[in-house]
């Protein structure tokens, strides 16, 4: 089997400040947590930044560029981030500011449009005290939001990509979603290769998190792109773990990290992201699977490298 790529994704856009006091919040908290991943072993970090005084969710490029720098100053880990902004709050010219600005290696890529729900959660989380005033009426508000990405909008998020030199990370929240992809491909709007997918296991309004789900997203896209696609799974919350092993037995990738679960086991805060990291690298290399490098990510991933990025 190919050598597994390891993603970490830092810290996301759903979690609030007051479901964990090790959320990093800040550029260098959040460029830290990425620089101790990397040191774990990840071969790969997915980044989103947040307002450092509130922790709230932001588009701002210059928080970008401060936590891409620092991390480009410290390793040489392949720097994914997000063009999915903030659950609906931010339009597609504040999401891929991020991308024309900063030109990264790679960024994430809804393939459709997506319901996120996550107004239940402050029932769920049993929160009694919220530390900042904006959290549970942006979790609320997801009830009547729809993050809508037309067939119009990803024709146009992948022309961008393309001119850019930044390969897309195609989210996959439906199965559908692979379709969509084919699509593009077939156009020729999306043309570097192999296709990279993420396949969301978990969230509500998304795929459920089932070994049968994950096994038929993986014929699926078999059938579209034959060998000419690689994937990764996360897993939500609980289901993170569970998730990623099965990816390793059926050929996949993994990602983990703060962004898709607050626990590194049960009933146990991950203090970091690095946490995450090794217990997955641990089960990997109980299957005897060899953990890709930066660069070797790169290499099977045909990025453009590190070099080419614009901070």
């Amino acid at each position: 089997m190919p050598k597994v790529i390891v993603t970490a994704a830092i810290t996301g856009s759903v979690h609030t400040p007051s479901m964990s006091p090790y959320l990093p919040i800040t550029p260098d908290q959040i460029a830290d947590n990425a620089i101790g991943a990397y040191e774990a072993g990840a071969s790969m970090v997915h980044v989103h930044v947040r307002d450092p005084e509130t922790g709230r969710p932001s588009p701002d490029v210059e928080l970008y560029r401060q936590v891409l720098t620092k991390i480009k100053g410290k390793c040489n880990v392949v720097v994914g981030v997000t063009t999915g902004g903030g659950l609906g709050t931010t339009s597609i010219e504040e999401r891929l500011r991020v991308i024309t600005n900063l030109k990264p290696e790679i960024a994430s890529f809804n393939a459709g449009s997506i319901n996120i729900g996550l107004h239940e959660i402050p029932e769920q989380s049993k929160i009694t005290e919220w530390k900042f005033d904006w959290e549970e009426p942006y979790l609320r508000a997801t009830e009547d939001v729809v993050f809508a990405y037309t067939f119009k909008t990803m024709k146009e998020y992948a022309q961008i990509f393309e001119e850019c030199g930044t390969k897309p990370e195609a989210e996959i929240w439906d199965s559908g979603f692979i379709g969509n992809v084919d699509y593009l491909v077939r156009k020729g709007y999306i043309k570097t290769r192999p296709i990279w997918m993420t396949f969301v296991l978990g969230p509500m309004g998304g795929l459920p998190p089932t070994p049968h789900t994950l096994m038929y997203l993986s014929e699926t896209a078999k059938r579209y792109f034959s060998d000419n696609f690689m994937w990764q799974v996360l897993g939500v919350g609980r289901y993170q773990l569970s998730l990623c092993a099965m990816a390793l037995t059926l050929g996949g990738n993994v990602r983990v990290g703060m962004e898709d679960s607050l626990y590194a086991g049960k009933g146990t805060l991950a203090t970091c992201n690095a946490d995450q990291v090794e217990k997955i690298i641990h089960i990997a290399k109980e299957l005897s699977l060899d953990i890709a490098t930066p660069d070797e990510a790169r290499e099977i991933l045909g990025l453009k490298g590190i070099d080419k990025v614009n901070y």
